[in-house]
């Protein structure tokens, strides 16, 4: 009898704030792919690395093909046939695509070798990579592309994905389930990390829940709805979103007609780009990363002020040369796709992050110009903490102590607590679970629905289609017409995500043009 692929029994992590792992077991055959579903802070991440050998666990036993091991780093997992594609990525930016991807390959192999097997791999899988572009130029989407085909290149025994489609077309994302089923196929195990519960009914012959670091489930997904799995995850079903009769107001933002050549060698030039998002809508923009976004989000934020003032206006003023304070003294905030490092200072605790954005508690008068309110900072920071439901140690946890899932919510509730009246959103929930991926667009449907302005930038169709009024499809720096949310279909979005749209005569245009 064949023996299971990957066994653990009594996994335990302690960190001292927290337990991350808690006496849990799971078992994965040969050929299966397992998921994994727990909402943010439930312990996958810290189980998949224990598997990995990044991490080392405090009590419990790891036995693979049958064989008790001891997993102390990652070149030891590869070395039994272990691969990860990490959520959190862990690329080197100064070296090229190939040399990344080098590092964690056989000595054996040349860089040209591995530079014609990352395309050659590539190909095969549909995942468009540059092997000689460095990683510092690579949008986040590209990053975690590099990272599946590196995880593919070693022919693994057991895979480990982490968030693996969250910047594939949904044409793409057929066909890298087409791939992943034949892997299996051949008798590679799967362990798989997804929110999309759709997927994972889709993908997945079995499924083991996380709840607070233990184990409260086991299923076959197949044989579940979204609903009820919604159930084992979080113990509830998320609220269903309210939507009402769009009412729209002023024109917020307009950008016309702009056109930027991109900074760096491997960027997207931006061609033509025009655009409006009114009072009380929110306007999305899909499209695959990689193809304009970092541009474009750059310009609207203020980072790049090389735009003419009128290409971009903000409630009646030209404010292409305006940098991000006077953007945000006009209303204006921002949600960047980076979560460490753009959108919070890793080693800075929650209460001081707010400062990035924020400047409610510094005082103004003339006995305290300057000096930082403490006490109304911690304040600020422990009702967004209990407003968004963010799992932390506190107000002065460190950034990095919270799962991306907590801190995507920490940044975006640190923004739309602000009452903006513009917000501009990238990848609003990337990598967030259910429960709080309903309750971020609930917040930026109420946001809406208070009369703000609402651009969302995003890779998730399904998100786009259920919060946006309108929706554009950036590709190759040019951006398409608009088109009601109403009268858009997925497939029709997933084609203009190659370029493949022509200007619709009629109202479309005329809207895009209002």
């Amino acid at each position: 009898m064949t023996p299971p692929r990957l066994q653990l029994a009594h996994i335990t992590k302690r960190y001292p704030a927290v337990v991350a792992n808690s006496d849990v077991s799971l078992t994965v055959q040969a050929g299966e792919t397992h998921a994994v579903l727990g909402e943010n802070g439930a312990g996958k991440s810290t189980l998949m690395k224990i598997i990995y050998g990044s991490v080392k666990p405090d009590e419990g036993s790891v036995v693979f093909n049958g064989q008790p091991v001891h997993i102390r780093n990652p070149q030891e997992a590869r070395a039994l046939g272990i691969s990860m594609v990490f959520q959190h990525f862990s690329l080197f930016d100064t070296l090229t695509v190939a040399e990344n991807v080098w590092l964690g390959l056989s000595r054996s192999l040349t860089l040209a070798e591995v530079t014609r097997r990352i395309t050659t791999k590539a190909g095969e899988y549909g995942v468009e990579v540059d092997p000689l572009r460095p990683v510092h130029t690579l949008s986040v989407g590209e990053m975690q592309r590099v990272e599946i085909i590196r995880a593919l290149l070693t022919d693994p025994k057991l895979l480990i994905l982490d968030e693996p489609t969250s910047v594939l077309t949904p044409q793409a994302v057929d066909r890298l389930f087409g791939v992943l089923k034949k892997i299996a196929s051949e008798g590679c195990s799967i362990l798989y990390i997804s929110h999309k519960l759709h997927e994972i009914r889709e993908l997945c012959s079995a499924c083991t829940v996380l709840r607070g670091g233990k184990v409260t489930g086991v299923c076959d997904p197949r044989q579940e709805t979204n609903a009820s799995l919604s159930r084992l995850m979080i113990g509830a079903e998320p609220p269903a979103l309210q939507h009402r009769e769009v009412k729209t107001g002023a024109t917020v933002l307009a950008v016309n007609a702009l056109s930027l050549p991109t900074e760096n060698q491997f960027g997207v030039d931006l061609e033509d780009i025009s655009l409006n998002v009114r009072a009380g809508e929110v306007v999305g923009i899909a499209g695959v990363s990689g193809n304009g976004q970092q541009e474009l989000l750059y310009a609207l934020s203020g980072e790049d002020t090389r735009a003419a003032a009128p290409m971009i206006q903000i409630k009646g003023q030209s404010a292409g040369k305006f940098g991000p304070g006077r953007r945000r003294a006009l209303g204006v905030h921002f949600v960047p796709e980076e979560r460490l490092g753009r959108g919070a200072v890793p080693t800075l605790g929650l209460a001081h992050n707010l400062l990035l954005t924020r400047r409610d508690a510094i005082g103004t008068a003339w006995w305290n110009r300057g000096w930082i309110n403490v006490r109304s900072l911690e304040a600020q920071a422990s009702d967004i903490i209990r407003r968004f439901n963010v799992k932390a140690g506190g107000p002065n946890a460190e950034a990095r102590s919270l799962s991306g899932g907590n801190l995507q919510k920490f940044i975006v509730g640190r923004e739309i607590d602000a009452n903006p009246k513009l917000l501009i959103i990238s990848q609003p929930t990337w990598g967030v679970d259910v429960g709080a991926s309903a309750q971020i667009r609930g917040e930026i449907l109420a946001l809406r629905d208070a009369g703000c302005a609402v651009l969302v930038v995003s890779e998730e169709l399904d998100e786009l289609f259920e919060i946006s009024d309108r929706l554009y499809v950036i590709a190759k720096g040019r951006l398409s017409p608009s088109v009601d949310r109403a009268r858009a279909t997925v497939a029709q979005i997933g084609e203009w995500m190659s370029g493949l749209w022509n200007a619709p005569a009629g109202a479309e245009v005329q809207h895009a043009q209002a």
